[in-house]
């Protein structure tokens, strides 16, 4: 695997209600708006379930992360369809011979509006 540094990485995914259900199971994460729909029937996604687009790109490049960083800008709702952009900012060897990277993300709705923003870094394994 040979990333650079430049380089746009995207995965996106559409959060169902059953996503946020088993989420509040397995985070204990209960809050009304997570477990109660509005009047469009959506239930809001669990802030570190949306930050789960990035840490997927991470696993997918076998990322052994140090740091994450995340701003949550907008909720993000069952049926939401997100985009995530991980940008390499970072990616060469360090001193014990291990490679060291450093990114960028944006995540943003269908709508075109940006939800989630950060950084992540670590070592690849």
């Amino acid at each position: 695997m040979v990333l650079q540094v430049g380089e746009k990485i995207t995965f996106e995914r559409t959060f169902t209600r059953e996503d946020v259900e088993l989420f509040t199971k397995v985070s204990k994460d209960e809050g009304a708006h997570h477990i109660t729909p509005d009047e469009q029937g959506r239930f809001v996604v669990q802030g570190l379930l949306t930050a789960t687009l990035p840490t997927k790109v991470g696993g997918d490049y076998n990322v052994l992360a140090r740091t994450m960083n995340f701003e949550f800008l907008r909720p993000v709702y069952s049926d939401d369809t997100i985009r995530c952009d991980v940008i390499i900012e970072q990616f060469e060897p360090d001193e014990k011979n291990r490679t060291t990277i450093s990114t960028t993300f944006t995540c943003i709705n269908q709508l075109g509006k940006e939800v989630l923003k950060g950084n992540f870094s670590g070592i690849i394994l």
